[in-house]
């Protein structure tokens, strides 16, 4: 009787070893993210439920400070992902790069207005002033100048003063009434609208008028074609890992409950705008558009020039993972 106990000890040791080793022979994605970024709400459910262990991989989240250093650790191979607009990454593979992109989010802004602005289109922002977060080559800044000029024949940019700022900046000035108008990262726009500041127009109406898909997620993960190469299936696994996700945010209150703490918001209007917002930038499952893509990119040459797009002329071959 006691061989047996030790030798039923030793197979639950040797069982209870394993697991670790096991652990630690899922594939590791690196991803490189800002500290305060609102991709960690999407990433931390991920984990915290072990979705990324469920599909076959384990997630860490590296933090950075800012945009510039998520970048720098993915090229000097510190990272294995981070968060960066399609466009973006057209021009970094247009240059030489290898980047793969899996969508995330469909998140544009918008632009806003004061609580008591009579304003009821662009027109009547003529000879106003506009605040805009991430300058003058702003997609939706662009966007919107497109939209005006295809709609009223008015060059916003000639016919208003824009002042151009970091998101916390524009988003103070937007509520004190400095601006006859503001246009901001989706989620300060959120908290912006939560405090009584009302949408003149969203990036979403000005598209579908400049006959744009809108439906394109245009933010996305992007990792390095030859990372995907060495791991196979990875990118649908992720892929997975950050529908399920979705679709627990989208549906389960006790999702955003356990993220709260990290979403930066002061008060439960805050906190509802977010999750309306986030939740409404979901994109639908399914390939993406890739002629509709080319339209915007045609659209993002043709306001910004080299200086956006780079020698992105058109979508880049490989440049969209193939997951669905």
């Amino acid at each position: 009787m006691l061989d047996f106990i030790m030798r039923l000890g030793a197979v639950a040791l040797a069982a209870t070893l394993a697991l670790p080793a096991a652990a630690q022979d899922l594939p590791v994605v690196r991803a490189a993210t800002l500290k305060i970024g609102t991709v960690n709400w999407e990433l931390e459910t991920i984990v915290r439920n072990g979705l990324d262990e469920k599909h076959g991989f384990t997630l860490e989240m590296q933090p950075y400070a800012d945009n510039g250093a998520t970048r720098v650790a993915v090229e000097g191979g510190e990272a294995d992902m981070a968060v960066a607009d399609w466009i973006w990454v057209a021009r970094q593979n247009a240059g030489g790069k290898d980047y793969t992109f899996i969508p995330y989010s469909k998140a544009v802004g918008g632009l806003l207005v004061p609580e008591g602005s009579e304003a009821q289109t662009l027109q009547d922002l003529a000879g106003g002033k506009i605040g805009i977060a991430g300058g003058p080559l702003d997609k939706s800044w662009l966007i919107l100048r497109a939209y005006a000029q295809q709609e009223y024949g008015m060059d916003l940019a000639a016919e208003t003063e824009q002042v151009f700022g970091a998101p916390p900046l524009i988003f103070k000035s937007g509520l004190s009434g400095e601006m006859n108008g503001a246009i901001n990262f989706w989620h300060f726009l959120a908290k912006m609208k939560a405090a009584g500041m009302k949408e003149l127009i969203s990036v979403d109406e000005a598209g579908k008028a400049l006959g744009l898909n809108t439906d394109t997620p245009l933010l996305g993960y992007y990792f390095k074609q030859g990372f995907l190469n060495e791991n196979p299936g990875l990118a649908q696994a992720f892929f997975e890992a950050s529908r399920e996700a979705k679709d627990m945010l989208a549906s389960d209150d006790a999702a955003w409950e356990a993220i709260r703490p990290m979403m930066n918001a002061n008060n439960d209007a805050q906190f509802e705008a977010l999750k309306t917002d986030w939740i409404a930038g979901i994109p639908a499952r399914g390939p993406v558009d890739i002629e509709g893509a080319n339209k915007m990119l045609a659209l993002m040459n043709e306001l910004g020039g080299e200086e956006l797009v780079g020698d992105a002329s058109e979508i880049p071959g490989g440049l969209f993972a193939d997951v669905q």
